[in-house]
């Protein structure tokens, strides 16, 4: 009997039309699902898995809007690969209305000076801006960042050098970090300047950031130089683990955790060469030109400095004065390296009467590199 009656319900169930509907609508979002994952295959290159993954937010019955937007963006100068690439990244993009989504924003950054090269490159690299507002985001915050960096050409730096710029909520993050690093005493023009050069050094939440000033603040910078906004760079730009390794390099060559703060102060720029930079610098003064360890660390500016370009050439030279009896003092082999090109070349104009061909002898090394 409770067989009997379980079928009759299965049964009276099937004919409701409500049934019907559920059965019919998951029936609709299969075959739409599938259509969006065939789609994404054939006209956007996508593997699978990726495919699968991205379909997830889009829904399509047919390919007329997405084929729109596919070529909204070639007729914008995209290829197809980096067409692939903005969808991958944000799949929504292929939801976009290519006249009233898309060409205003277009229109709004051609209006701030970028070409169409340039758009091209930053919403390759960062197409999530397309997703966001115009009216509510991308207007206000490049008038925001314009009304910072008081220049329509440092603006455009910074959002060439940051394409991140365009979709960062600068009210929840710049605007506090900025007030943060005036309250520590650094001056806004050298704000403005890491501003303009390294915009994502801004665009982390205010506790991290807060975390590194405090850092750089302890390690006894002094914020009204160029150095302390260096230092965040530098501290930003990299994980503890690689600041530790480079830590280690140093530490290698015999330098104390003293001598690396100094020469961290001294030049910020020396943490953030490589490994293998560092090494190749310091074996060849350490070993190849026979300079002391301690020395170079007072001197760390000379790690960031060209091997084939700066160093080797004025090496050379340097030894070959040093063999003629020009040079006096072994220990004045930093200011060879570190002086300017003109003032290098007026030393030598004045050494060629006692070392013939000593300027011809630089010049050489330096074809050499080029």
């Amino acid at each position: 009997m409770f067989t009997l009656i379980s079928k009759q319900l299965t049964f009276s169930a099937l004919k409701s039309p409500s049934i019907h509907r559920s059965l019919s609508s998951s029936t609709t979002t299969t075959t739409n699902h599938s259509f969006t994952v065939s789609y994404l295959i054939n006209s956007c290159g996508f593997p699978l898995d990726k495919a699968i993954s991205a379909s997830k937010f889009l829904n399509f019955k047919t390919p007329d809007k997405p084929d729109s937007v596919i070529q909204f963006f070639k007729s914008q100068g995209f290829t197809q690969t980096q067409i692939s690439q903005i969808i991958s990244k944000f799949p929504l993009a292929l939801s976009c209305h290519p006249e009233k989504n898309l060409l205003p924003k277009f229109q709004f950054l051609t209006s701030l000076g970028l070409t169409s090269s340039d758009l091209v490159k930053i919403l390759t690299a960062r197409p999530k801006s397309l997703g966001r507002s115009l009216k509510n985001h991308l207007e206000p915050s490049m008038s925001l960042l314009r009304e910072l960096l008081q220049s329509d050409d440092r603006t455009l730096i910074a959002i060439k050098r940051c394409a991140w710029v365009l979709d960062w909520d600068f009210q929840a993050n710049m605007v506090p970090n900025m007030k943060l690093l005036r309250d520590v005493g650094v001056p806004g023009s050298k704000m403005m300047y890491v501003l303009t050069y390294q915009p994502r050094d801004f665009l982390v939440g205010t506790e991290q950031f807060k975390s590194v000033v405090d850092e750089v603040v302890g390690m006894g910078f002094d914020p009204t130089k160029t150095s302390f906004m260096l230092a965040v760079h530098a501290i930003r730009s990299m994980t503890k683990v690689n600041w530790e390794k480079k830590m280690g390099t140093y530490e290698k060559w015999g330098w104390s955790k003293d001598e690396i703060l100094m020469a961290f102060r001294t030049d910020p720029w020396c943490m953030m060469k490589s490994e293998e930079k560092i090494d190749t610098v310091m074996d060849y003064l350490v070993n190849k030109m026979g300079f002391e360890t301690s020395v170079v660390a007072k001197n760390s500016l000379l790690i960031s400095l060209s091997m084939e370009k700066r160093i080797i050439p004025r090496c050379v030279v340097f030894e070959y004065c040093l063999n003629k009896g020009l040079v006096k003092d072994k220990r004045s082999f930093s200011w060879w390296l570190r002086c300017s090109e003109s003032i290098f070349v007026k030393r030598l104009e004045r050494y060629e009467k006692e070392a013939p061909g000593v300027l011809k002898l630089y010049r050489k090394k330096l074809d050499l590199a080029s």
